[in-house]
């Protein structure tokens, strides 16, 4: 199958998406004078065009497409050709009134936004393989098209009458008998025995709780549905186009999709990243996706958008401040991307995202905004050749599961304030922060090539999940898990003993006798420590190591981290400083060491390929220490021992 080195053809693709259809065609022209200028490589069209492209029913107004992609041709720019299906045009809606999702209260999601589409409706579904077909036959030939970008941002949930009857049709065959869905779902609890298949609907607003084993298989099926749209378009495409790769952009750590199933059937993964100008911690947040990313490409991925200046839909929308954009894009290059593009070419005027910045902002090409873009076409530029398609494996996997994340977020768990997203992102965060590189991965994968596995929370895990932890640590492994890890099977049901006895035997668990969640800013004593959100009463075996105990109140003296072997098990959230300094002890212990000893706070060091990135991402100049001898591909300067960064700076050193 062909894949992003297809694309990319030993540069950096750099670009972004281009929405010509908003613009007077004279500013076409300014357009391709600016991205040459910009080294700009290539466009994502037609994103948004639908409306244009179909104007009634069966029409097709393909002149201003054509027009558009023969101008990126003649001007070097390859295009990467969106099939415009995640925006359908009124029309639709107008006269196919089911083709609009449904919410949980029955309210029907009316267009003028975007996204209003049921995944299910079979109209929807011919209406968007008919517009997919004749753009794969009408441009599949273009020598401009590199690549096809299906749809936009999955992100729809329907609760209406026709994605219950697929609801139904999906059930049917996961389970085969409504006695195998009844134990499934655990119906017997408020009397819920479904006697009919056509008793059982989507998961619609409820008087009081609703069944979390439904609302979970909602979930599974609603990432099912939309990949089934996926890739009803995506053959259609490749049956013209089988020497071209295809993506669609996924949204960042987003609920409603098991993005390790959707990268299976994905060319090219790619991903959107927006993460706050003014969060301390944006940068990290950005790297926890740049990981996770690059572990479900297996390699290198696609940065489809990211924001040149300010987004629109924060309560406060921040610009970026000087260089912070060239900051973090090259952070992206270092872990993996192969592209680096944007949410958008040029700012919109009119429409919901008119402040929603562009790499040509209303300032024009004597804005700052502008200005940093071009300078960082140039250095990519620069730089691609040394860096397009290269690889680095790492020690440490983080594992995430989304079935994990879908069966733990559900309406009665204990404690609210338990956030799994928050919880993955304080253990990378301290992983971040010890300068050490890991890679994400399905608690089913091969871990054997890692040193140390790392589990912030996997609430529900199957049988097979469970086996290769155990089969993980057999083999001479280190693990390290949180609370709240193996709590719940594949259906939700909880384990005997509110732990899988395997698991408990691992980490020296005799008994788990209570769990104790925190109240909101709530801590608890733990011997050189804090612990937050979190506490368990646990007894451990005669064989556990209790490394830390809770101090104080009904927990005194129980354990707060224990462990039995190569595996660990923490009762409680560590405060990040001393959750930092437990993971850079036992990945030490397990012979990992971070990329760069003795950095300074907020510099960061990684390794791509031969290449070492060096990122500053503070705004005072540090002077780093690097062993041996490096030239800079970004300056062309040598640098021995000692580099020193600029307020958000960058090196790309080259032994």
């Amino acid at each position: 199958m062909p894949g992003l080195g297809d694309a990319t053809r030993g540069r950096i693709l750099f670009g972004g998406d281009y929405n010509p259809e908003q613009w007077p065609e004279e500013t076409w022209h300014e357009d391709v004078r600016l991205m040459k200028d910009a080294g700009v490589n290539s466009v994502t069209l037609g994103v948004f065009s639908w409306a244009k492209l179909e104007p009634r029913p069966g029409e097709r107004d393909f002149g201003w497409l054509d027009r558009v992609m023969d101008l990126m041709h003649e001007h070097g720019v390859g295009v990467v050709l969106a099939t415009p299906t995640a925006s359908p045009p009124p029309w639709m809606g107008h006269l196919h009134p089911e083709t609009l999702p449904v919410d949980e209260d029955g309210r029907t999601e009316w267009w003028g936004g975007r996204q209003h589409f049921s995944h299910s409706s079979a109209v929807y579904r011919r209406y968007a393989a008919a517009i997919t077909e004749d753009l794969a036959a009408r441009y599949g030939g273009h020598p401009a098209l590199t690549m096809w970008h299906i749809n936009n941002e999955y992100c729809t949930f329907d609760w209406s009458d026709e994605a219950a009857a697929r609801f139904r049709l999906w059930l049917q065959r996961r389970y085969g008998t409504l006695d195998a869905l009844n134990t499934a779902w655990g119906t017997a609890f408020w009397s819920q025995g479904y006697g009919d298949w056509a008793e059982v609907h989507t998961p619609r607003h409820a008087h009081y709780l609703k069944n979390p084993s439904q609302v979970l298989d909602f979930r599974r099926f609603t990432s099912d549905m939309l990949l089934e749209c996926y890739l009803a378009e995506r053959d259609i495409v490749r049956r013209h186009t089988p020497h071209l790769p295809v993506t669609t952009n996924f949204m960042p750590l987003w609920v409603g999709q098991d993005a390790w199933r959707w990268a299976e059937e994905e060319d090219v993964v790619s991903v959107d990243l927006y993460p706050d100008p003014r969060d301390p911690l944006g940068a990290q947040q950005a790297a926890l996706l740049q990981d996770m990313t690059r572990s479900q490409a297996r390699g290198p991925w696609m940065l489809m958008e990211q924001a040149a200046g300010p987004v629109n839909w924060r309560g406060v929308n921040h610009p970026k401040p000087a260089g912070l954009n060239r900051l973090w894009s090259l952070q992206a290059v270092a872990r993996g991307a192969d592209a680096v593009c944007y949410f958008q070419w040029r700012q919109s005027r009119q429409g919901a995202e008119k402040f929603h910045s562009g790499m040509v902002s209303h300032a024009g090409e004597r804005g700052r905004t502008y200005q940093e873009v071009k300078r960082l076409g140039a250095e990519l530029g620069r730089i691609g050749g040394e860096v397009v398609g290269g690889h680095t494996s790492h020690d440490i996997a983080v594992l995430h599961d989304w079935h994990s994340w879908w069966a733990g977020s559900h309406e009665g768990r204990l404690s609210a304030e338990v956030d799994y997203p928050q919880v993955l992102t304080a253990w990378h965060r301290a992983l971040w922060e010890a300068h050490l590189a890991t890679d994400f991965a399905h608690p089913e994968h091969d871990l054997s090539g890692y040193k140390l596995v790392v589990v912030p929370q996997l609430y529900a895990l199957t049988d097979a999940a469970i086996e290769n932890l155990l089969s993980y640590v057999r083999q001479g492994g280190t693990l390290v898990s949180g609370f709240l890890t193996g709590v719940a099977d594949q259906d939700d049901r909880i384990r005997p003993g509110g732990m899988d006895v395997r698991l408990r035997e691992l980490f020296g668990i005799r008994t788990l006798h209570e769990w104790w969640p925190l109240d909101a800013g709530e801590s608890i004593e733990c011997d050189g420590f804090r612990g937050t959100l979190w506490s368990e009463e646990i007894e451990a075996d005669g064989e556990a190591v209790v490394a830390a105990a809770f101090k104080g109140g009904d927990l005194d003296g129980l354990p707060a981290v224990l462990g039995k072997g190569r595996a660990r098990y923490l009762a409680t959230l560590p405060e990040p400083d001393h959750l930092r300094a437990l993971l850079t002890e036992i990945a030490a212990e397990a012979g990992v060491r971070p990329v760069l000893e003795g950095l300074p706070a907020g510099v960061e060091a990684v390794r791509r390929g031969e290449l070492l990135f060096v990122l500053n991402h503070v705004r005072e100049s540090v002077t780093v220490r690097v062993p041996g001898a490096f030239r800079d591909l970004l300056t062309g300067m040598n640098v021995t021992d000692d580099l020193t960064l600029d307020r958000y700076g960058v090196a790309v050193l080259k032994p």
